[in-house]
């Protein structure tokens, strides 16, 4: 169970090499289909600005992702004590990039449908921490 669970960290070191990890790259693949989807449904019910609330919220989530991974890429921890703070900091950059990047859009964008921004932003979130439940080989 724990070779699953570390495994998208682990296999994150790929990143700095320009090349991600098949639980990243499923995880990304999931994000951007479900934020073109809402994005599409925001448009239809929206207009422009549904759409764009819908790619600001998903892009939110798969920055702060991206970002968490490249943290964890260079973490380099060998021992269980080295990798939980590896993952520790990844998921503080996370957080701290969502933090900044949520309050960047809202404070910029002044036509935001929440529905859109927030249901592209909570769904991609979800999607990212299925990368723990696939599998590297």
């Amino acid at each position: 169970m724990l070779r699953y669970n570390l495994g998208a960290l682990q296999g994150a070191e790929r990143v700095v090499l320009g090349r991600l990890s098949k639980p990243i790259r499923a995880v990304l693949r999931w994000q951007i289909f479900t934020t073109a989807t809402i994005a599409a449904v925001g448009a239809i019910v929206e207009g422009s600005n549904g759409a764009l609330s819908a790619i600001a919220g998903g892009l939110v989530s798969i920055i702060a992702g991206l970002g968490s991974t490249l943290v964890a890429a260079r973490s380099g921890g060998k021992s269980a004590g080295g990798i939980l703070v590896g993952a520790l900091r990844a998921e503080a950059v996370k957080l701290a990039l969502i933090v900044i990047l949520l309050w960047l859009v809202l404070a910029t964008y002044r036509e935001i449908v929440p529905l859109a921004f927030f249901g592209s932003f909570i769904a991609t979130v979800v999607i990212f921490s299925m990368a723990f439940f696939v599998r590297d080989n």
